[in-house]
């Protein structure tokens, strides 16, 4: 297995804009030509568009664009400019009198992160795209759907959380992620915290344990500080059904099990997209092996390359605190 740059890849391309006075941006992942898809929702508040037609049971045979949001349900709006972008390219189903781009998305709540009046609107999705077409390098940390995330509230002062990816192939076969971080939960690497909730003289905090400490509070106010949700995608050329798709997504999901804690809350409305390209044929054990690896190492990307924002400590200056 070889690790290899995100920006490799032909058959998708990624674009990032961001506003740091309001702390909040958007991530394009287009797949002009088309991709297999599928989706998993695990969180308790997912903010989603056009999720439900990728169920195997209806009848969208491809998608041509992935966005990831900040700005709460508000950032749904950047679609629109998303979709507008691709229907002058003539990128979309063909339906006689225009082209329809099949766009889906999903959204974390950054609003407690910068200024709440300023979040991605269509203006916004459509200069997204533009980026992706540009084909720019990729930035990880405080950009695109990562420039207002954060993390471990629950558990205390919390951290800057960010977006981030990572690509893997093995042979001809290659699965790439991107992930932004925005958990209610601690990230971890090697069973470690490395970003989290943090007690008054600066050690880590478990958000586990706040969560159980506080177990009599039924409207689950102690874990509402600040923000929530992992969203992503993994991109594989990997011939799959929109089944097959389906559970790649479920094992992207694997990733957030393995490196937050706790995961998959009811705050959390973590979700991730599978998009297949469809030029190698391989097992699905396989694609969803490599999958999971890439959407681990772009979790762990997002937070390691974050910069601190205001009261929230980015993980590479941990260890410049006096």
């Amino acid at each position: 297995m070889e690790r290899f740059s995100i920006d490799t890849l032909q058959e998708f391309c990624i674009g990032q804009v961001q506003d740091y006075d309001a702390m909040t941006g958007c991530t394009s992942i287009l797949a002009p030509q088309g991709a297999v898809c599928g989706v998993d929702v695990r969180g308790g508040s997912p903010g989603t568009r056009d999720t439900d037609a990728l169920s195997p049971l209806c009848n969208r045979e491809v998608v041509h664009a992935i966005l990831l949001t900040g700005g709460s349900a508000f950032g749904l709006d950047a679609a629109a400019g998303l979709m507008e972008l691709l229907e002058s390219r003539g990128i979309g189903r063909d339906v006689g009198v225009t082209v329809v781009p099949n766009v889906c998305a999903a959204v974390l709540f950054d609003l407690g992160c910068g200024s709440h009046k300023i979040r991605p609107d269509k203006d916004w999705g459509y200069r997204a795209g533009l980026e992706a077409f540009a084909r720019r390098p990729f930035q990880s940390g405080n950009f695109g759907a990562g420039t207002g995330a954060t993390v471990g509230k629950a558990g205390g002062r919390g951290m800057k959380g960010g977006i981030g990816a990572a690509a893997f192939r093995q042979g001809a076969l290659y699965a790439a992620a991107v992930f932004a971080v925005n958990a209610v939960g601690d990230v971890l690497e090697d069973g470690k915290v490395i970003a989290g909730g943090r007690a008054p003289d600066g050690s880590f905090s478990s958000s586990e344990e706040a969560i159980l400490a506080h177990y009599d509070d039924l409207r689950d106010g102690f874990a509402r500080r600040g923000g929530n949700t992992v969203i992503g995608c993994v991109l594989t050329n990997a011939a799959l059904t929109k089944a097959q798709a389906t559970k790649l997504a479920g094992q992207g999901q694997n990733a957030i099990a393995r490196t937050i804690r706790p995961a998959h809350t009811t705050l959390d409305g973590d979700t991730v997209f599978a998009l297949c390209t469809g030029q190698v044929a391989a097992a699905r054990d396989a694609v969803g092996i490599l999958a999971a690896r890439a959407a681990e190492a772009a979790i762990l990307d997002a937070v390691k390359s974050a910069e601190t924002y205001g009261p929230y400590l980015a993980w590479q200056d941990l260890a410049k605190e006096p």
